[in-house]
């Protein structure tokens, strides 16, 4: 079935969601394109349909890092519904697609109006903190081949696409390792047939396998997620 909303405009009555939408706008989501800024207001929310933002994290003059990654299944600009303006994360587009784009004030909003908004998002940002936490531990604790696995996951799952372009320039990127261990990493996968990685053209093959193959923070976080906004 081809994905048609964002899932937690779906979760929504049908009185609250059509007036959500009636203020929200189609929106292109651009291959690195910088939606957020640490510390600046957020001049609208997204919510992803067929694209992906990573949420980064920068440290002093570190590389920065990735530490959660937002889909079809979440939104971008949570922190409003804490009366909250400026974003904490550095937020960029890591999977081109679609989104639909409110601007904060309209937001606000619809917030205020809608009681069945906020329980939404309350629980969605118990689960964004829950896979901010895990990817805490998951940085600090687990190879680089299981938490390779893990985001190949998470991406596979907002892309809705078997194949994605991925470089190791990127990936090290992403996961806070060099190269060469993404080189290793992606090799080992390679050989055990779970995925085929050529020139920066990514493709699962072993959907099964690869979630076998991942660290338990990748279950953890589909547990979190069913729990309370399945």
């Amino acid at each position: 079935m081809a994905m048609t909303e964002n899932h937690l405009i779906e979760l929504l009555p049908r009185k609250d969601r059509a007036r959500l939408l009636s203020v929200c706008e189609p929106f292109e989501l651009v291959l690195s394109e910088v939606l957020a800024e640490p510390d600046k207001p957020a001049g609208h929310v997204y919510f992803p349909i067929t694209g992906f933002i990573s949420l980064v994290a920068k440290v002093d003059k570190n590389p920065a890092l990735e530490v959660g990654m937002v889909g079809r299944e979440g939104m971008l600009g949570a922190q409003l519904a804490q009366g909250i303006a400026n974003a904490p994360l550095h937020a960029l587009v890591q999977g081109a697609g679609m989104a639909k784009r409110v601007t904060a004030a309209a937001f606000k909003r619809e917030l205020a109006a809608s009681p069945a908004l906020q329980r939404v998002m309350h629980r969605y940002l118990y689960v964004l903190i829950a896979q901010l936490a895990e990817s805490a531990g998951c940085l600090r604790y687990h190879q680089i081949a299981p938490r390779l696995a893990r985001w190949l996951l998470m991406s596979q799952d907002r892309a809705h696409s078997d194949t994605f372009q991925v470089t190791h320039e990127f990936l090290s990127y992403m996961l806070g390792v060099r190269r060469v261990g993404i080189t290793v990493a992606a090799g080992h996968l390679q050989r055990e047939g779970l995925i085929e990685y050529r020139r920066g053209n990514l493709k699962v093959l072993n959907r099964k396998g690869l979630e076998a193959a991942a660290c338990n923070c990748y279950a953890a976080d589909q547990k979190n997620y069913r729990k309370l906004l399945a």
